[in-house]
């Protein structure tokens, strides 16, 4: 398993790296102080996993998040014990106190090597074609609110302006994102591109009917309705050989 440590402090860094030498399959590919150094790393290596330190100069661990496109799994590492609930708030895998104890990471590790036997067998075409399908996750900050969100839970994103709203569970938050990036992102067998203002989860419809002007409407599981354009009915038609 291939793993990334994220922490302004050298000493942390070696720290931890050596603790991670007891775990034979594990391999620390990269080691980042800042923010900017994880991003351009995280560009251009896959890792499975993230040790990243909260509290950091400039830019803060939730910053790496909201700046990834997708994200792998993360284990907060941080002496601020202040930031733990904040932390399991955005689902992370694990939080971690410095000095880091050996058993609490094996424990972290064990549930790593658990998440990725389950996971290994839903690996899609859209993974290796580097687009983001439904088993992928997508970190979201609004506010002082953070969320992991599994795609596979989002029903549906709406153009809100230089902004996206994010439809799941209960919740509706905004990212700084165009709708037309976010498309480009997108594994487009799980996700549809049903007019300017609204992609949609397929997995999420639950009735399709015909609209004006050749136009279709669909409802999604929750009670919304979305119109789908005529240009874009006719490739709704021909996706889900209606």
């Amino acid at each position: 398993m291939k793993v990334l440590i994220v922490d302004d402090e050298r000493l942390a860094r070696a720290e931890l790296n050596q603790l991670l030498k007891e775990h034979q399959d594990i391999e620390v590919v990269g080691e980042a102080k800042n923010v900017d150094e994880a991003i351009e790393m995280l560009n251009s290596i896959q890792v499975d996993l993230v040790f990243l330190d909260i509290q950091m100069p400039e830019k803060n661990g939730f910053d790496l998040l909201e700046a990834l496109p997708a994200c792998p799994e993360v284990v907060f590492v941080t002496a601020y014990d202040e930031y733990a609930i904040k932390a399991f708030d955005v689902n992370a895998l694990d939080y971690l106190l410095k000095p880091v104890d050996p058993n609490r990471l094996k424990e972290t590790l064990d549930k790593l090597r658990n998440r990725i036997s389950i996971s290994d067998e839903g690996v899609t075409m859209a993974d290796k074609q580097n687009r983001l399908g439904l088993s992928d996750r997508i970190f979201i900050k609004d506010g002082e609110k953070c969320w992991f969100v599994e795609l596979e839970k989002v029903r549906m994103f709406e153009s809100e302006g230089n902004y996206v709203k994010v439809h799941f569970e209960n919740f509706r938050p905004l990212i700084l994102r165009s709708l037309n990036n976010l498309e480009e992102r997108l594994d487009n067998k799980s996700f549809f591109r049903a007019n300017r203002k609204y992609i949609i989860n397929l997995k999420w419809i639950s009735r399709i009917e015909n609209w004006f002007n050749g136009g279709l409407q669909v409802e999604l599981r929750e009670g919304e309705k979305v119109e789908i354009s005529r240009r874009q009915a006719i490739k709704f038609k021909d996706l889900m050989s209606l």
